[in-house]
């Protein structure tokens, strides 16, 4: 804050050189935090013309580092280009992407019942089949997947509460239940399901405060803020909840560096992110965001590897791909990175022998890694795959299916879908 600073003596134009010097050569804080000005007096410096020339050189260098524009334009990071010399460039990225492997490993690991990995993941295999099923048709290859047997799983997980939960016998939870929507999103099911009484368990997890807890249990984070607005933009039930009261909840959460935490107070995470830009895209209320702070924020995220981390000095992750990126497309800002180096990390993630992406380079692949590389893929717009949805993580081909408006990119206000009602949304 300018406050913060005292005010400098006034140079005399004929015995002075102001000069600004940064706190930090970060351009993140260089833009957010205030410069110090200082006098130098003239006849104080004994300067060669190179060593002038020199200071001058560095004065420019930190003047572009502070431009967002300039220091993230996407001919520097391998973005730009047009016709036939990116078409080139993006098949030579694509050209080891191992499409019918990881096709085969996701087809497979339904048979893979005597391992470690299938038993300790059976909370959540709702979730698991989403992933692998969004994977499989943003690959074009969905008509692979056993629909009648994955229909009858996630209503076997149906509760009367209107509720579904990770796995059979298990209790109801708001992450499984929008797990199960999108399924039924995919599949073209979306008439089977009780929308009603879907739309009353998660409106009946809304707090006073506009938050929402994941169950009954009474966890509040805005991972389940997301998980609601999502799944009642879906069912087309938004007006089952306040949805004024939602998106004020998640922007308590916003933390000074732009980025929003779980909570109000706790640290900002590319994951918590990606769920807080999308639930005010959906709740209407995209114009609460700095733009331009968090926009830095994500884009610094990228490392020397080309990866992404989900916070500043942790080690680069696939799955913060989709985090971070999703969050930079609603943003309007996905030219802020490297497109080409992500895109070469993710494929350098693959199993070579067996199928699937893993976390970094030489792990063991899963269906969650996976899924987020390949909607990573999509969303930096390799035309190899399905186009998805940063907003709903389901295929622009679903949404549209389902009559759900585009949210995506921010233009600078609120950005209204097609048919978008009073309470602000889908």
């Amino acid at each position: 804050s300018p406050a913060l600073v005292p005010p400098s003596p006034s140079p005399s134009p004929s015995t002075s050189l102001s000069l600004p010097l940064p706190l930090s050569l970060s351009p993140s804080r260089a833009r957010t935090r205030a410069l110090s000005p200082f006098s130098v007096p003239l006849s104080s410096l004994s300067l060669s013309p190179g060593a002038l020339l020199l200071l001058l050189l560095l004065l420019l260098l930190w003047t572009r580092m502070s431009s967002p524009s300039e220091a993230k334009n996407p001919t520097a990071s391998g973005n730009g280009g047009s016709g036939d010399s990116k078409e080139k460039r993006d098949l030579n990225v694509l050209a080891a992407f191992k499409k019918d492997m990881h096709v085969e490993f996701i087809l497979g690991l339904d048979k893979k019942t005597d391992t470690f990995e299938y038993h300790v993941t059976e909370h959540l295999r709702m979730s698991g089949v989403y992933w692998g099923a969004t994977c499989m048709d943003m690959l074009g290859e969905l008509g692979k997947m056993d629909k009648k047997s994955i229909i009858k799983f996630v209503f076997d997980c149906y509760h009367e509460c209107g509720g579904f939960s990770g796995n059979v016998n298990h209790d109801p939870h708001l992450l499984y239940t929008l797990s199960a929507v999108q399924i039924l999103a995919l599949f073209g099911e979306m008439g089977k399901l009780d929308k009603d009484a879907v739309a009353k368990y998660v409106a009946g997890l809304q707090q006073e405060d506009g938050s929402f807890t994941g169950d009954k249990w009474g966890e509040v984070d805005t991972r389940f803020s997301y998980c609601a607005l999502n799944c009642l933009a879906l069912l087309g039930k938004l007006d089952t909840i306040e949805v004024k009261k939602a998106t004020d909840f998640v922007s308590k959460c916003r933390n000074f560096d732009g980025g929003y935490g779980a909570v109000p107070g706790a640290e900002s995470h590319a994951g918590q992110i990606f769920c807080c830009v999308a639930a005010l895209a959906i709740g209407n209320a995209l114009d609460e965001i700095d733009v331009d702070l968090l926009g830095w924020w994500l884009c610094e995220r990228q490392l020397p590897c080309g990866g992404l981390n989900g916070r500043p000095e942790k080690r680069e992750d696939v799955c913060y791909s989709w985090w971070v990126l999703s969050a930079l497309s609603i943003l309007g800002k996905i030219s802020w990175i490297s497109r080409e180096k992500l895109a070469s990390f993710i494929i350098r993630c693959q199993d070579e022998k067996e199928g699937g992406i893993s976390d970094r380079p030489e792990n063991m692949p899963d269906v969650f890694h996976t899924f987020f590389g390949v909607a990573a893929l999509s969303l930096l717009g390799f035309k190899r795959f399905k186009e998805v949805d940063p907003v709903f993580a389901l295929p622009v081909h679903t949404m549209n299916n389902l009559g759900v408006g585009k949210l995506y990119p921010y233009q600078g206000k609120s950005v209204k879908s097609e048919g978008a009602n009073d309470t602000g949304g889908a």
